[in-house]
This record gives C-alpha cells, sequence and structure tokens, in this order.
C-alpha cells in the first residue's frame, strides 16, 4: 500500500511545489530589472550558504548546530526520500543513508521545538510555532517507512492500519516542507533564501576562494538622474528591483535585527523584521494582519495593507508604513550586520526615503531646511563657507591651492563649524605636525561630502556635493584623504567611487595607528583613568576598522573597559542618518541608552572617533563620562620636542596623481 502511496505523495507534492516556485517567480518579476550572474550565482550559492551565511548564524552557536542539523538532514532526506521511495530504488545502502539523514533531522527538530517552548519575544510566533512537529513528523514518518528497506524491519509489516497512519505523516511532513517553500509559510524562506544567496543585490559581500576575508560592501547605490524612465526611490513595492523583492521573501522572521536596532529599543515606530514582512505583504498585496512578530513600537498589527501597486506610504490612512517607520532609522547598519539572509535593510529604507524627499518634498523636522543649507552654502548649519577655517586661524595651515601636492590631505568636513569639534581638528594637526606629515587641506574649496544629503533620501543634492569636490580633488596631487569623521570617510571611501573619484581614504584613528607603528610620534602614558571605547556606526561595522583605534589607545597605556555592545555588535549613538534632524519621538533617546552602556563599565572616560559621536553622547544630561576623541588623548600624551630628543621625519610616499 505505502509502495503506491509514496510515490503519488512525493510527486504530487513536488509539482505542487514547482507550480509555486513558478508563481513566486513571477512575484519576484515585478519588481523593476536588475543584471545578475544567472548561472555563476547558482553555481556559488553553496559556498555563500556554506561559508558566509554561516560565518553570521554561528553568532548563536545553539541555533547554528541546530540549523545544520536540521537542514542538513532535510536536504538529505529530501532527495534520498525521492530516490527510495518515488522513484522505488529499494537498495540496502540507500535506505541506511536515508535512515541516518532523518535521525539527524530529528535531532536537530527536537532543539528547534526546545527553542520554541519558551521562545525569545524577538521570534515570531502563529505559524512558526508549528514548524517544529512538521519538521519532526516529516523526519519521523519517513525514518519508519525506510525501516523495511534498510532490511531492518520486514517489507511489509504492520498492516494496513499503520500505514494509513504513516501515509498521513508523510503527507503533513511533505506539505509543510515541500509545498510551503513555494506557496508560503514557515519554509518559504528556505526556498526563497538560497536563490537570494544566488542573485543578492551585493555580491561583492561574499567571500571569494582567494579571498579569505570578507568583502564590504556598504555603499548606497547611485541613482541614475539622467534616466527619467525610472523612478526617482521607491514610492511603492513594484519600484524595488526584483532581486530586493525576491531577499525580502527570504526573511527568516528570527529577529536578530529588531533585538539590536537602537530606533525600536528607543520606542520609535521601526521594526526592522516588521518593514521586511511589510514589504513581503506588499510584494503579494494584502494587509499585515498575517504578522505574528513584535510590532512597530507604538502602532497596532492588522491596520496596514498594500499592493505593487499601491503607495507604500500613503498620503491619508492605510498604505503599508507610516513615514516615521522609515525616518526613525539611524542607518546604523546593525539589522545588516546581524541578518543570518544577508538582507539588505539599510538600502530599502535609504530607497523609500528617495521617493519622499525627491517626489515629495517631505523629510519631517528640520530636514529641509538642512538641505537648502547644503544647496545654499555646502554645510547642513547654514554657515558662511567663508568661515571654514575660522577654528585654524592661528595654525597657519598648508592649503592644496598654494601647495598644488601633498602626502596627506586633510579632508576637515563640517565639524569645522561646530566648536566642540575643533578641539578634535585642533588635536588632528598637533599630531600631524609632531610626526612631520606633508599634509594640505582645501580649505575654502571643501565642500560637505554630501553624506547627510544622501541618507535623508536627496540624492540630486549628494550627487552635485560630491561631483564639484571630485572636480576640486582632480586639480591636485596626494597620496591619500585622512578625515576624522567616519561618515566623510565612508562617503569619500565607498560611494564618491561610482561617481569617477577613486580614492585611497583613511580614518585618523588607522592613520594615527600608522604612525605610531613606524615610530614617527613619541608618546607618554595617558593619565586617563578607567576608559571605555565606543565603535562608530560607520567606522566599524560600515567599514571593518575595530583593531586600530584600539590600537592607539594601548599605545599611550590605555586599556580598554569594554562594553557589552562593543565591536561589530556596537551600539548606535544615534547621531547617523539624520536621525537628529528628523527627530521622530520615542519613549527614550539612543544616546541615553548608550550611555547606560558606558556607565555599566564603571569608567570614567569614554573615546571616541566621530564628530556625530561626540554630540551626542556629549548632549546627555546628568552626571556622566567625560567623552574624548581618539586625537585628543593622543595629543595630550605627546612628548614635546624639548622633553625628547627630535627623531627625524620618516620618509615620504611617493605622491601619486589623483584622478
Amino acid at each position: 500500500m505505502l509502495d503506491t502511496i509514496l510515490p503519488l505523495l512525493l510527486f504530487a507534492a513536488l509539482a505542487l511545489a514547482v507550480l509555486g516556485a513558478m508563481r513566486r517567480f513571477a512575484l519576484w518579476r515585478r519588481g523593476r530589472p536588475a543584471p545578475v550572474d544567472w548561472l555563476g550565482g547558482l553555481m556559488k550559492m553553496p559556498r555563500r550558504y556554506l561559508v558566509d551565511l554561516h560565518h553570521v548564524v554561528e553568532r548563536d552557536r545553539y541555533m547554528s548546530r541546530t540549523h545544520v542539523a536540521t537542514a542538513g538532514g532535510f536536504v538529505l532526506a529530501a532527495l534520498l526520500a525521492v530516490l527510495v521511495h518515488g522513484f522505488g530504488l529499494h537498495h540496502r545502502l540507500l535506505g541506511f543513508a536515508l535512515l541516518a539523514a532523518t535521525a539527524l533531522m530529528f535531532v536537530g527538530a527536537l532543539f528547534v521545538a526546545k527553542r520554541r517552548l519558551d521562545p525569545p519575544s524577538r521570534l515570531s510566533k502563529g505559524p512558526w510555532m508549528r514548524l517544529p512537529k512538521s519538521l519532526l513528523m516529516f523526519a519521523a514518518s519517513f525514518f519508519l517507512v525506510t525501516l523495511p528497506v534498510a532490511g531492518i524491519l520486514p517489507e511489509h509489516f504492520g498492516g494496513w492500519i499503520l500505514a494509513v497512519i504513516l501515509a498521513v505523516g508523510v503527507a503533513w511532513g511533505v506539505s509543510e516542507l515541500f509545498f510551503g517553500m513555494t506557496w508560503g509559510g514557515p519554509m518559504k524562506h528556505a526556498f526563497a533564501g538560497a536563490l537570494h544567496l544566488a542573485w543578492h543585490r551585493r555580491p561583492e559581500r561574499f567571500r571569494t576562494p582567494h579571498d579569505a576575508s570578507a568583502a564590504r560592501s556598504s555603499g548606497l547605490k547611485a541613482l541614475d538622474l539622467e534616466d527619467t524612465t525610472a523612478p526617482l526611490g521607491v514610492g511603492k513595492p513594484r519600484d524595488f528591483t526584483w532581486n530586493q523583492l525576491l531577499g525580502f521573501d527570504a526573511c527568516v522572521q528570527c529577529g536578530r535585527c529588531e533585538a539590536m536596532c537602537p530606533a525600536f529599543a528607543a520606542g520609535q515606530p521601526l521594526n526592522p523584521k516588521k518593514l521586511i514582512q511589510d514589504m513581503v505583504v506588499g510584494l503579494a498585496g494584502g494587509s499585515d494582519k498575517a504578522y505574528f512578530g513584535s510590532p512597530y513600537p507604538g502602532l497596532a498589527v492588522g491596520l496596514h495593507s498594500g499592493a505593487p501597486d499601491q503607495p507604500i506610504v500613503a498620503d491619508g490612512a492605510g498604505g503599508l508604513l507610516e513615514a516615521d517607520t522609515l525616518w526613525s532609522c539611524t542607518t546604523c547598519r546593525a539589522c545588516v550586520e546581524e541578518c543570518p539572509m544577508m538582507i539588505e535593510h539599510v538600502d530599502a529604507i535609504v530607497d523609500m526615503r528617495r521617493h519622499l524627499t525627491l517626489e515629495k518634498g517631505a523629510t519631517p523636522g528640520k530636514g529641509a531646511d538642512v538641505l537648502e543649507n547644503l544647496i545654499a552654502t555646502d554645510n547642513p548649519g547654514g554657515f558662511a563657507p567663508g568661515g571654514r577655517l575660522n577654528w585654524a586661524a592661528d595654525l597657519d595651515l598648508p592649503l592644496m591651492s598654494e601647495k598644488g601636492s601633498a602626502e596627506v590631505l586633510f579632508w576637515v568636513g563640517d565639524g569645522a563649524f561646530d566648536m566642540r569639534n575643533q578641539r578634535t581638528l585642533r588635536a588632528f594637526v598637533k599630531i600631524l605636525r609632531a610626526a612631520h606629515v606633508d599634509f594640505a587641506v582645501l580649505g575654502l574649496e571643501e565642500r560637505d561630502s554630501g553624506d547627510l544629503a544622501r541618507r535623508l533620501g536627496d540624492e540630486a543634492t549628494f550627487q552635485t556635493l560630491a561631483r564639484r569636490n571630485i572636480a576640486t580633488l582632480s586639480g591636485y596631487r596626494f597620496a591619500r584623504i585622512v578625515t576624522c569623521d567616519p561618515h566623510s570617510f565612508h562617503v569619500l571611501k565607498n560611494e564618491y567611487g561610482a561617481l569617477g573619484g577613486r580614492y585611497e581614504v583613511m580614518h585618523h584613528s588607522t592613520f594615527i595607528d600608522e604612525l605610531v607603528r613606524r615610530g614617527a610620534l613619541r608618546l607618554g602614558q595617558s593619565k586617563a583613568g578607567r576608559v571605555t571605547y565606543h565603535d562608530p556606526c560607520y567606522l566599524g561595522r560600515y567599514n571593518g576598522e575595530y583593531e586600530a583605534p584600539r590600537a592607539v589607545l594601548g599605545a599611550i597605556g590605555i586599556q580598554v573597559s569594554e562594553m557589552q555592545r562593543s565591536g561589530f555588535r556596537s551600539r548606535c549613538c544615534g547621531g547617523g542618518g539624520g536621525a537628529p534632524i528628523t527627530d521622530i519621538p520615542g519613549t527614550q533617546r539612543i544616546p541615553d541608552m548608550r550611555m547606560a552602556d558606558i556607565r555599566e563599565t564603571g569608567a570614567e572616560l569614554v573615546a571616541v572617533g566621530c564628530p556625530q559621536c561626540t554630540a551626542m553622547l556629549e548632549g546627555v544630561v546628568g552626571p556622566r563620562p567625560e567623552v574624548k576623541d581618539i586625537a585628543e588623548l593622543v595629543a595630550d600624551a605627546l612628548i614635546e620636542p624639548d622633553a625628547a630628543v627630535k627623531r627625524p621625519a620618516p620618509a615620504a610616499r611617493e605622491v601619486a596623481q589623483v584622478p
């Protein structure tokens, strides 16, 4: 009896899965075209799954091992089940292999069930609660029906009643795992996730066999403003590229992004997991009433709906999202860093912001004023451009317009207009001169890097600023750009290239570390007490620099007392992505939460490497540790020439012509 029923169940499920796959492809292809390496991506998918994806999954050892056992066992069991029970290849070795695969899957499913007994709040419930039962049923039923194939039990055992029971079990497991992968349900992430890895929006994020280090791809994609047929940003789900829609469909609803999101923790109306699920609703059409995870803080589930051709943010009631959800994001990239499916949440958010800013002029808070300032004065504060060098009136800084070339171009940034950040800039100049570095500044020729305009969605203003800066830089010769601002560092290093500006760019902490390593600085020991270090998002998660700042602090005798959330899991200060400008209210402030992290270490001083972080942390009211930039701490520890024998300057690097 089973010999007749099993092939019918298997091939019916496979046929329905193929139909479902075609349907899902049709849903994804509603998005805009995007070039992908079709065959090459599929060939690279196994390595991306086994290496890159599990590099992230491995951070949770429990779930990593559970996933290896459950997913690995299922893939092997499914293939063998088709051969053994579908095509009737009743070979004893194949039978034992299928028994081993189902046993492995069963053990993994037991751990899935254990996690679901008292699931963390970040995990979605609803249909996900039945998944462990379906996994166990699939593994157990195929294990039992395979025992005769392996010769452990007689070929016909238990009678027709047991055969019916086992057939029901097989049907249950096969329906959830085969049929559910493509028609919807908890297993949908397996099918969409595999293809998402193959045709990822950022294939450069994946490691290669020749490069053991993970490549970083964190720069926003440029809009082609000359293409009048393309939308300015994303106003409706269909405006996303098709592989972005595929990426949304790959979400496993694990909630790791939710747990790391500073805006969600602050009670602002953003939950990255819910946002991705809302995009899935918009992909297929419908409402969010079937969502069983944490809602946006302060917003009830079931009130929003959408469709591929309907606005994501409606002018009145309805729509998939509230505009405040998009403006709550600090673009810290913590969600992207934690996502085991490697989904690009920040790209999607900025794409939708572009529509609101460029098409609707709907930038909230002081956003419109700031963008007007950038257009009129080339800086977000609206300060007179002629005052850009006032902070250095007594420093006699060398100008590129006078020198024409230098080893280092010091990119000052808009901290030049901020009295607090001017202390950092002056400290760094002191370090450059102590190390006898050949440097120069652009002075009044420097404009805002455009980072803020781009994060607020004003791609046109960003590209205008960027092209003007690129034109200025093309007139001079230098080997590298060094800046104290991680936001300028990131945009110059990773986003100007698409517009023709390719430079070697360094953050000042990395450059100081280089100076220390080659003996260009004479340093004493810092008199600071207990010190912790706050990792800037745009230096750490965006660009992978965690060690240099700590090495510099170690060089002046500071042993960093690490916060629980540090390194790639550092909590955002709340200053990125234009968040202080859009100023979406929550139940608490993000910098207050970060200062609480700092206080837990017992630190008397927090070292920083970003003017935004300095401003946000110093804005915390009440007693708090002192905030100092790394450059200030190093400048304070310099041994003056009259206190030590003056060392000869290191050999200057050959100055390169920058295109």
